[in-house]
């Protein structure tokens, strides 16, 4: 053949070869799918704390920290308290290869977008959200657990659990005649109300924040989800205590909690894990009725602004019933969470009875926790079994078909989700 047909021959191959790339694209290389994962995002109730096994937390300069000892900054990551035993690590998730737990005790709607550690008694981590992309690099995130709204800039779970258990303590043990006690101002002895512990304009504004700050999480999930493809299951929360207290913690050496100085009564409560006045006990229900009511209006304010998204708000105040602390005449034993529990110095030995103890000797007690936080911060959460019950609560949210579900459990101990 002679060279000119080689040639031209050659230039029609390539010209019909280009036609063809052109008019029929070419299959892209195959790109391995990224591993599904579960992550979790808050505060206290989700990351685990109260149930134990705390593992490192990674801190805002990338160093992951274990314990640092009881008398180290409250600040420290670890105390974030991400325990292995939270109820994200429990539930039975079908088709979820990994899961992330980057919630922290103590958080607030500031720290989803802004590094915890810039706010007044914020720990040293980076913003849940920084976290949540560093995740989405190498995870398709196909279910995100929210716990959000217990504590905000208008209160704290913990500021009001410690109001509650503190009235108690000084009304068992100062007596009203006690001048000396006054010295520094009023010893607040009586049971808390409603308004001591959230008004209705903090819940207002305590709704307002945290819907900022989910809105935020959303808008960050759609941005970086591989496959655009999550549910995300909005937790409200349990109430430790119940509505009211079994009846052989009404009242000790003839003296209940309306009397002035009840020592016996009060160290059988602190005992059974409860410090606490009965008039206080309603009020802390409508508390918690008012973080699930944060928690719901958050997700039904954000599902009318995503309507593509798949949000379900998940209803745990039931899920504690008959396994509350002080509701059985064996508390702590069997309850679902923790019990008040402090210690005498940053030792690590926690005091579990009162009795016998002088008022110097409760001072000293309850200063502990004052000055080292983490030596008491468990008090009121979920136990490690508590987290079980609330990990079946999660499975449940997780496959329904409905956009509202509530986690009740029976007498005989089942739980329920519908």
């Amino acid at each position: 053949m002679p060279r000119f047909r080689r040639t031209a021959l050659a230039a029609a191959l390539t010209i019909v070869t280009a036609a063809l790339s052109t008019a029929v694209a070419l299959p892209a290389p195959a790109t391995a799918a990224l591993p599904t994962a579960a992550v979790a995002l808050g505060d206290s109730f989700i990351s685990g704390e109260g149930a134990g096994a705390y593992t490192p937390v990674v801190d805002a300069n990338g160093v992951a920290q274990g314990f640092p000892g009881w008398t180290a900054p409250n600040n420290n990551a670890y105390f974030c308290h991400r325990s292995a035993n939270a109820s994200l690590h429990q539930a039975n998730l079908p088709g979820i290869q990994n899961r992330f737990n980057l919630a922290c005790s103590g958080g607030q709607p500031h720290d989803i977008a802004t590094a915890s550690g810039a706010r007044a008694n914020g720990r040293t981590v980076a913003a849940q959200l920084d976290q949540l992309r560093a995740v989405a690099q190498t995870q398709d995130i196909d279910l995100v657990l929210i716990g959000l709204g217990s504590n905000n800039s208008s209160f704290t779970f913990g500021s009001v659990a410690e109001t509650c258990a503190n009235r108690f303590i000084a009304d068992a043990w100062t007596g009203w005649w006690e001048f000396w006690a006054y010295l520094n101002g009023p010893v607040e002895q009586k049971p808390c109300s409603d308004a001591d512990l959230a008004t209705a304009a903090q819940l207002s504004a305590a709704t307002a924040e945290t819907t900022a700050a989910v809105r935020q999480i959303l808008t960050t999930l759609d941005q970086v989800d591989a496959d655009g493809q999550h549910r995300v299951v909005f937790q409200d929360y349990t109430n430790p205590l119940p509505l009211d207290l079994n009846p052989v913690y009404y009242e000790e050496d003839g003296r209940d909690d309306t009397r002035d100085k009840f020592r016996d009564l009060g160290a059988e409560r602190y005992a059974a894990g409860c410090p606490i006045h009965r008039a206080s006990l309603a009020p802390g229900h409508r508390f918690s009725q008012g973080l699930g009511g944060i928690v719901k209006s958050t997700r039904d304010t954000l599902a009318a602004e995503f309507p593509g998204d798949d949000l379900v708000y998940l209803n745990v105040q039931r899920a504690f019933d008959g396994a509350r602390l002080c509701e059985s005449a064996s508390s702590p034993t069997g309850a679902l969470a923790t019990p008040i529990r402090l210690q005498d110095g940053a030792t690590g030995t926690f005091v579990t009875s009162l009795a016998g103890k002088d008022k110097i000797a409760i001072q000293r007690i309850a200063n502990t926790c004052v000055s080292y936080f983490q030596t008491c911060q468990e008090s009121w959460h979920p136990n490690a079994t508590g987290h079980q019950v609330l990990g079946r609560c999660l499975a449940g949210a997780a496959v329904t078909a409905a956009r509202a579900v509530s986690c009740v459990r029976a007498g005989d101990g089942t739980i329920s989700v519908s």
